[in-house]
């Protein structure tokens, strides 16, 4: 680990060839080679903490790049309030989504270090995004942090205007790494049961974790749902899962 890196605000190609705004960090570390990741926020938006979480991983080796999924919606407004204006307008389109994580797939793939291989990881919303991504397109690895609605439709006044997604199951192109807590109602360990046994069916390589005594956002250390054993244990698994399929 280290902690020289440069990160960056830029402008990315995104869904309909549409410029969007992203966060980009970038190890300062001399390496020649290294796997790249695509970073999904949560549905709180494109904050301050989801950018911290594209330093760490830039700390940690990987370049990172987070688009920001609500740039159409409200360019100029707070993360607070184009995450309320995104909500309004029932989320992000489940298309725009995929056509947003590819052009930041293709941008971290042309860095002149990149060896290729991107992953993906997404928090919350994000997560389901991030199996609709590993579905969508072709990546090398992917996360799943506690994403709801992969197996169920969204609960009666949540205003989210997505419909469940286990049926891609069969197009999962890459492996998956799913942490979920024993407490969440969005997903229940119940929703992620059957979405293991969905991946199981058509022989696609995934591990799930779910830790007692943690709910939903147990990763977010700025919120009363910070479990902080169930998150260092979810940040080591997650090295060891890059580490595995995003390493030079």
């Amino acid at each position: 680990m280290s902690e020289e890196l440069t990160a960056q605000t830029i402008r990315i190609t995104g869904f309909g060839g549409d410029e969007i705004e992203a966060y980009l960090g970038v190890p300062d570390d001399g390496a020649a080679s290294r796997g790249s990741v695509v970073v999904i926020h949560h549905m709180p938006g494109y904050d301050s903490s989801s950018k911290e979480i594209v330093r760490k991983f830039a700390a940690n080796g990987y370049a990172a790049l987070m688009p920001n999924l609500y740039f159409r919606e409200a360019p100029d407004a707070s993360p607070d309030d184009a995450a309320a204006t995104a909500r309004a307008n029932g989320g992000v389109p489940d298309g725009r989504l995929v056509g947003d994580v590819s052009g930041a797939a293709d941008y971290l793939r042309a860095l002149q270090a990149s060896n290729g291989k991107v992953g993906v990881i997404g928090y919350c919303s994000g997560g389901r995004q991030s199996f609709l991504a590993a579905c969508s397109l072709q990546l090398d690895a992917a996360v799943d942090c506690y994403g709801a609605c992969i197996v169920n439709p969204p609960p009666e006044g949540m205003p989210l205007k997505v419909s469940p997604i286990v049926g891609l199951a069969p197009d999962l192109s890459c492996p998956l790494l799913g942490l979920f807590g024993a407490d969440d109602k969005y997903p229940t360990p119940e929703e992620t049961a059957k979405l293991s046994q969905a991946l199981d069916e058509y022989g696609k390589a995934h591990e799930f974790h779910t830790y007692s005594g943690a709910g939903h956002a147990f990763f977010s250390v700025d919120r009363p749902a910070y479990r902080p054993e169930a998150a260092n244990d979810g940040w080591q698994k997650i090295w060891d899962f890059y580490g595995r399929y995003l390493a030079s």
